[in-house]
């Protein structure tokens, strides 16, 4: 099956990602991004469902592990001691810009139909009819051979979008992404007729990711209450 065949991305890799394809689109002489940059690009609140807040330290394990599947670069420019990166989606996933702008639209904001990518993704790139969207999309729907370049990047090799039930009370069906499928929950009709969130499978992946250091505090606390309760326990039986 193909979720279980490719190698998918952390939900803050995507938002990562999806943030470097954007601003090296619509803000091009800003790019590319510092770290700091990139962390305000993925907090903004515009062009972001749902909005996220993120660390420095977040970003840079996210930017880690995007350069070790070969979606980002380092960038060093001459007489500079910032360090910037780049994406290199295009090229790892043999993608065109619009198809690039296409895909950032569904990072970055979850399923959406073909007329709302064309309208929300043409900030990007220009998109010229809804047909071209649906004849974009159905490409990036199909498996696609490996090049040189891609051979071995699973990535690469297979589906990038696919088509979903149209949102509850609507006819229009919508495309979702699949470098992470369960990046955000589907909402999809109940058999009362109410609306319900469902995420993709069921061990479903939230945009807001683990705070490894807020894992570590939790544990710790939790051992010291574990002690405080075995220490009361002591008393109360020297006491009875």
């Amino acid at each position: 099956m193909y979720a279980a065949a490719m190698q998918s991305l952390l939900p803050d890799e995507c938002r990562a990602l999806g943030t470097l394809i954007e601003k090296a689109m619509t803000t091009p002489g800003q790019y590319p991004l510092t770290l700091n940059s990139l962390v305000t690009g993925i907090n903004q609140k515009s062009n972001r469902e749902p909005v996220v807040v993120i660390d420095e330290d977040r970003a840079l394990r996210a930017i880690d592990s995007l350069r070790a599947k070969g979606l980002v670069r380092d960038v060093t420019f001459t007489g500079s001691r910032v360090e910037k990166y780049r994406h290199t989606a295009g090229e790892a996933l043999g993608l065109r810009a619009p198809e690039l702008a296409i895909l950032t639209e569904l990072l970055l904001r979850g399923p959406q139909t073909v007329g709302e990518l064309r309208g929300r993704a043409s900030r990007m790139h220009p998109l010229d009819s809804l047909e071209s969207v649906e004849e974009l999309l159905a490409t990036m729907a199909k498996p696609r051979e490996a090049t040189a370049t891609l051979a071995g990047n699973s990535l690469a090799e297979n589906p990038l979008v696919r088509e979903i039930a149209p949102f509850p009370g609507s006819r229009a069906p919508r495309w979702m992404q699949l470098l992470s499928p369960n990046l955000h929950a589907i909402t999809v009709a109940s058999g009362d007729g109410s609306s319900r969130l469902a995420p993709l499978h069921p061990a479903a992946s939230t945009l807001v990711a683990s705070d490894p250091a807020a894992d570590t505090r939790l544990a710790e606390l939790e051992s010291r209450v574990n002690a405080l309760e075995a220490t009361v326990a002591e008393l109360k039986s020297l006491l009875a």
